[in-house]
Formats: C-alpha cells, structure tokens, sequence
C-alpha cells in the first residue's frame, strides 16, 4: 500500500487532491498545518521551501500540490509512484526522504 501525506489547512483545495486518491481507493494521512508551526516548518523543509498547501508526498517522494498530483494521474503516471517505482524522466517531484 502506498504511504501518502497530505499536508493541508482547513482553507485549502486539498479536497480535490483527497478525491482523485479517494476514487482510485488510496488510503492517505492528512496532516493539518494551520496552526501548528511546528507541522508547518516540517512541510516547508521537506517541500523544498515551498510553503502552499496542499503538498502531497507519496513513499517520501514530493509529488507537489493538487495540480502536479493531477497531472500524474493524466500522464498515466500516478499508479507508478503510488506502487513505488521509479517514473523515468519524471519532471514533477523530489525525493525528500525522511
């Protein structure tokens, strides 16, 4: 099973992201960083500074926001890196290991 993070306020679009992984039937922690700097401070490192929400990380992977996660699931990319394997000549996403 896939080990996915949301990172996401009460504000934000995550919902669209939280639906697209819903309807593929992916599990996911949500981690809700609007008031708690400490949770904040931890997506901004592991997201590479980028301070939006929502930031999705799959397998530690950082996918980015709902846009990039969309994009995936388009390019028929998405079931690769919730499986885990590598995606040769993927453009979106880091690797930010724990």
């Amino acid at each position: 099973m896939a080990s996915i993070v949301l990172y996401t306020t009460q504000f934000c679009g995550y919902r669209r992201a939280a639906q697209l992984l819903r309807n593929k039937g992916i599990d996911f922690e949500e981690i809700d960083v609007a008031f708690d700097e400490g949770l904040r401070a931890e997506m901004v490192q592991r997201a590479n500074g980028l301070r939006t929400v929502p930031q999705i990380f799959i397998h530690g992977r950082h996918v980015g926001g709902y846009q990039e996660l969309a994009a995936l699931e388009r390019e028929g990319k998405l079931d690769a890196w919730l499986a885990g394997a590598p995606v040769a000549g993927e453009p979106v996403g880091k690797s930010t290991g724990p």
